[in-house]
């Protein structure tokens, strides 16, 4: 086992892991082959790939970085954490919920459900604002 460690790199484990997904991410392939819009499903996943590596990932990197420097590490518990998981989370639904807030796809959803489209900027901006809201009363919680 520790001659498998040293020459993979991780766990046993790790391997049955990866095969897993590589599988499934085949499988997956073999579903889409036959699907007349492959071709734009692989261009918006490579427009995704490429956003995230070249703009966004050192966007949150060095907010990160400036989160660091302005909050640290100093006592305990840190903020840091505290800032970082409803960011995340906030900017998760804000993913989520661009194309509505936007209205793209008003025309679509109306077609579809008969109702005129929901007001989701309001939303997001309720729900961001009370995973802030639930973070700050934790870590005021945690500090005492």
């Amino acid at each position: 086992m520790v001659e498998f460690r040293r020459g993979y790199g991780a766990a046993p484990w790790h391997l049955l892991l990866l095969l897993g997904c590589f599988a499934v991410t085949g499988w997956i392939a073999l579903r889409l082959s036959g699907e007349p819009a492959v071709g734009q499903m692989l261009l918006w996943f490579l427009g995704a790939v490429i956003a995230h590596d070249l703009l966004l990932f050192p966007v949150y990197a060095s907010i990160d970085r400036g989160l660091r420097a302005t909050l640290g590490h100093r006592g305990a518990p840190s903020a840091l954490n505290h800032v970082r998981v409803p960011a995340l989370a906030a900017g998760l639904l804000l993913l989520v919920y661009l194309p509505g807030i936007l209205g793209l796809g008003d025309e679509t959803y109306t077609a579809a459900t008969g109702l005129a489209p929901r007001p989701l900027l309001a939303r997001w901006l309720a729900i961001s604002g009370a995973l802030f809201a639930a973070s700050a009363a934790l870590y005021a919680l945690r500090r005492r």
